[in-house]
């Protein structure tokens, strides 16, 4: 799935302001002369936008939306909460990335304090680059 642009008019926490759009464009439809040819262009097009959006929200019973204004509310909700689960999990996931990271990099300034290892055996232990090693090595001499 690709991942939903943020323009500044909606994230995916907003479920409540979003439900109100959808009721209003709902009034609006219901207020036109030409409601159900209103009615089938904007539910086509929103289909269509959702899909181009990637929410992957399946939308094929949803012929009007007067008619079918709560299914589509359900819809975007379990849409807006697939979303913050992922945002979550690739959030816990980078945590845990700079984690290990960091750690690597701990690691390495007390094997360079030790002064026993080379660069490269340095860099074999922790996984980070020879050029990392040199850099933090030039960082942590005496004088700096």
């Amino acid at each position: 799935m690709k991942s939903l642009p943020h323009t500044g008019w909606w994230h995916p926490w907003q479920t409540h302001a979003l439900q109100q759009a959808v009721d209003r464009i709902v009034g609006i439809i219901q207020n036109d002369p030409h409601k159900e040819r209103t009615d089938a262009i904007i539910t086509r097009w929103l289909k269509r936008h959702l899909q181009w959006l990637g929410a992957g929200v399946n939308l094929e019973r949803l012929n009007s939306l007067v008619e079918d204004k709560d299914m589509l509310a359900e819809k975007l909700e379990s849409w807006a909460k697939r979303e913050r689960q992922e945002g979550r999990q690739e959030g816990r996931q980078e945590g845990r990335q700079e984690g290990r990271q960091e750690t690597s990099r701990d690691i390495a300034r007390k094997l360079i304090a030790l002064g026993a290892l080379s660069d490269a055996q340095i860099a074999e232990a922790t996984g980070l680059t020879e050029t990392d090693i040199g850099a933090m090595r030039r960082d942590t001499s005496p004088g700096r």
